[in-house]
């Protein structure tokens, strides 16, 4: 697609739409956290019913968003049936289902550097399993410099006598961001013989729809039922909703480096608004968690730096 005619390429909107994303996401850490404490949520089970209602809801707003912004479709094409159940198996169900777990058994300040590192594990993805992308020195160094910051991370345990790695937490936050980044792979495959808000949308529903049947099933539950836990549950749908279809968006009409270039904006928004809406101070000011988060966001600007060539620099010079 030619750049010049297409406005969704141009830095401008890049950069403000990757951005909108990225905060919505970094809110997600504490907003989380905090529906866990007001619908008394406790254990696996309840984690993914709570997990399979959001994105239950997502879905929907996703696709009446979108049909309302770009006047398109209700349902997507049939052949588009294998593309948005691979995607719900990888961007919903896996992804999610280790990332609220994880979150159960992880701070908010901690899963979100954690979190961050997915940027390096898209990058990887798209260069060495779906070849969209080639894989150089430059993206080494930055993926190295990321992973680093996985190790500074766990060193916060050290100081508080608990285990530097947890297997619920730590691994599995891990595990969801491999499953994001697969997912961002096949946004970009798929995203161009399909509306990406109808792929976002119906791999939400469907997706959700797993989680929740699954929750039930398995005896999941809420403890009690606030309206500040109603609240939080919508926000997140929205946060969804909203942050998804805009990234589908651009992962459709952009190569992946250059989306997530803006990546390092969240785990920064997740750590800064943990601390402020969870209390979290201590935490996200101690040299480790700073450190790491230093590691993670250089990482992921080294990756997606804009390489200029060497013939512009060539006709700089004379």
């Amino acid at each position: 697609m030619d750049s010049k005619r297409d406005p969704l390429t141009a830095a401008g909107a890049v950069f403000g739409l990757a951005t909108i994303s990225c905060l919505l996401w970094g809110s997600a850490f504490p907003l989380i956290k905090l529906g866990y404490r007001y619908l008394g949520i406790r254990g696996i089970t309840s984690q993914i019913l709570f997990a399979g209602l959001r994105f239950t809801l997502a879905g929907i707003l996703t696709v009446g968003l979108g049909k309302a912004v770009f006047k398109g479709k209700w349902l997507p094409k049939k052949s588009a049936l294998p593309s948005i159940l691979w995607l719900a198996l990888f961007q919903t169900i896996l992804q999610y289902t280790f990332f609220y777990v994880s979150l159960g058994h992880l701070s908010g300040v901690r899963g979100s550097i954690l979190n961050g590192t997915g940027t390096f594990w898209a990058i990887l993805i798209a260069c060495l399993v779906f070849h969209q992308e080639k894989l150089n020195v430059r993206k080494i160094a930055g993926c190295l410099l990321g992973f680093a910051g996985i190790l500074l991370v766990n060193l916060s345990g050290l100081k508080t006598g608990k285990a530097p790695f947890s297997l619920l937490g730590d691994s599995f936050m891990i595990l969801s961001t491999i499953a994001s980044s697969v997912s961002a792979a096949l946004l970009r495959q798929f995203g161009r013989k399909e509306a990406p808000y109808l792929l976002s949308g119906c791999q939400f529903f469907l997706g959700g729809l797993v989680l929740t049947a699954f929750g039930l099933v398995s005896g999941g539950h809420f403890g009690t039922v606030t309206p500040q836990g109603v609240c939080i549950l919508i926000a997140l749908a929205f946060v969804s909703a909203i942050a998804y279809g805009l990234w589908a968006l651009l992962l459709a009409h952009n190569p992946v480096s250059k989306v997530q270039i803006y990546f390092f904006i969240t785990p920064v928004a997740g750590v800064f608004l943990s601390a402020w809406l969870l209390g979290e101070r201590s935490q996200a000011l101690g040299w480790p968690a700073l450190l790491a988060l230093i590691c993670v966001s250089g990482g992921i600007y080294i990756v997606n730096r804009p390489q200029t060539s060497n013939k512009f620099k060539k006709k700089k010079i004379s």
